[in-house]
């Protein structure tokens, strides 16, 4: 079986829009799901793999501007592409500053919107592949002694083992030892990648004096 091309959310207060954009995305076999409320779609919508959100600017609850930083202020990885019947320049640089993919105007090209949809679901794969990564290295790191936290934190910061082993009171032995269980743990195999892993949690080069 192949895979899914993907779900497009559609917010739209004009039907006939929805209606058109609708069946669009269903003929390229995009899997969609239209509303004309955004207090519909908050209370109704899940962000998913592979999504994303269609979303007209001038909605009557809300601004699709206004949405969009709702949206990013509760932690809603959707990737968005705008469409607007009045949109000027500086409001197109707003929308692509706060993340949106792109910002198009209507009436829309079909090319230039199965595009910007495309791009769009990229993007939120790339997103969930991160946020993927990123459960795993914590779940990683959880498995790490408080010992082997130190070790990795001055490690991170760039002390040798002779000077990490000196900071903490022990034999620059028992440093090598504990270095190679962090990044067997972590799943590194060179410092440059326990650093990228680091900035990835969120660890500061504090050496923890």
């Amino acid at each position: 079986m192949s895979a899914s091309p993907g779900t497009v959310f559609l917010l739209d207060d004009e039907p006939g829009m929805l209606k058109a954009l609708t069946r669009l995305l269903k003929c390229e076999g995009f899997n969609v799901h239209g509303f004309t409320s955004a207090k519909v779609f908050l209370e109704t919508c899940r962000a998913e793999a592979g999504s994303c959100l269609v979303l007209d600017v001038a909605m009557p609850e809300i601004s699709g501007l206004e949405f969009q930083q709702r949206l990013t202020q509760s932690g809603f990885l959707l990737p968005i592409v705008f469409l607007t019947g009045h949109g000027d320049i500086p409001m197109s640089v707003q929308a692509i500053k706060a993340g949106a993919v792109d910002f198009l105007t209507k009436p829309v090209r079909d090319v230039d919107l199965l595009r910007a949809v495309r791009a769009a679901l990229r993007q939120s794969a790339e997103q969930s592949d991160q946020v993927s990564k990123l459960a795993k290295f914590r779940e990683r790191y959880s498995r790490l002694t408080p010992r082997e936290c130190e070790v990795m934190q001055r490690v991170v910061a760039g002390q040798l083992n002779k000077q990490i082993a000196a900071s903490l009171g022990t034999g620059e032995h028992t440093i090598k030892v504990h270095r190679a269980r962090v990044m067997e743990k972590l799943g590194v195999e060179s410092v440059a990648d326990l650093v990228r892993a680091a900035e990835r949690l969120g660890l500061g080069k504090s050496t923890g004096r």
